[in-house]
């Protein structure tokens, strides 16, 4: 039994700033959109505001996928839920081993065919929102890629957050949550000076040029297997889709046009696995 259009699988995203179709930047939601687009599976969408994840993943039995360093729960999305299973799915890599599990042959094909990716991040610093710690699912490789993928974007994320498109209905207890997460005094305490902001702009180039050398290995790209996109080109184009909405456009523009264009040509051609619903 496969999904179908009046019985699709439900993904659950983070609501921002209307219109939420527009606005979708959250890297962990945007690696399940790609995966279900690639599968070519039914699906539809239930869009949740930042303050409400938390009741909705308790309302679906779901407990917290992280937790915070002094203990606490980290509510997050996405979600699948699967009404041809009945699976309800909440952390976005065993989405992706779920739909790969359950749907193998659909789409376009294998969302995490062999290949060595070859690429580690070493943070220098606690983050302020915990990274996730995935299952393998049996895909290792592609496990480890994640979990330095999103450590290394993660760290240059202050470069985006004065660009966030919070939901203005809420946007005073968005950063206020914000802040209790981080620890931090307050909303200012996020913002960069501008020699600040060049060191870490500095750096969000070179981690990238180390990321890049994989996609250059294969000549024929944009994907990393050349004209086969996989799982993990959907783990860098989600957080390349966070940049883009989050980045001042002239710095955004600058990151396409790096390292011989490499990102800027993904980006691009991951457009056909990008459809929000």
């Amino acid at each position: 039994m496969t999904p179908t259009s009046s019985s699709p699988i439900v993904l659950y995203d983070i609501a921002h700033r209307p219109p939420v179709t527009e606005s979708c930047s959250s890297p962990n939601p945007w690696k399940s959109r790609f995966a279900l687009n690639f599968k070519g599976v039914s699906y539809s969408m239930s869009w949740v505001g930042i303050l409400d994840i938390a009741n909705v993943r308790r309302g679906l039995g779901l407990a917290a996928s992280r937790t915070f360093a002094d203990g606490t729960d980290f509510y997050t999305l996405p979600i699948v839920q699967d009404p041809a299973t009945g699976a309800t799915v909440g952390d976005s890599f065993e989405i992706a081993v779920y739909l790969q599990r359950t749907y193998p042959d659909s789409g376009a094909g294998d969302l995490f065919p062999a290949q060595a990716l070859d690429f580690t991040f070493v943070p220098t610093f606690a983050f302020p929102a915990p990274l996730s710690e995935c299952e393998d699912g049996g895909f290792v490789e592609y496990a480890r890629f994640n979990t330095n993928v999103d450590a290394a974007f993660s760290s240059h994320v202050p470069l985006m957050v004065d660009g966030l498109p919070l939901d203005p209905a809420n946007a005073e207890e968005i950063k206020a949550e914000f802040v209790r997460r981080s620890g931090l005094g307050s909303w200012d305490d996020f913002t960069l000076t501008s020699e600040a902001r060049a060191k870490l702009t500095k750096s969000f180039r070179v981690m990238l040029g180390d990321l890049a050398k994989l996609f250059h290995a294969n000549t024929d790209g944009p994907f990393l297997l050349g004209q086969q996109a996989s799982y993990a080109d959907f783990i860098v184009g989600a957080w390349l889709r966070m940049a883009k909405v989050t980045l001042p456009k002239l710095e955004w523009d600058e990151v396409t046009r790096w390292h011989d264009g490499v990102f800027g040509r993904l980006h691009d051609a991951l457009e056909i696995y990008a459809e929000v619903k």
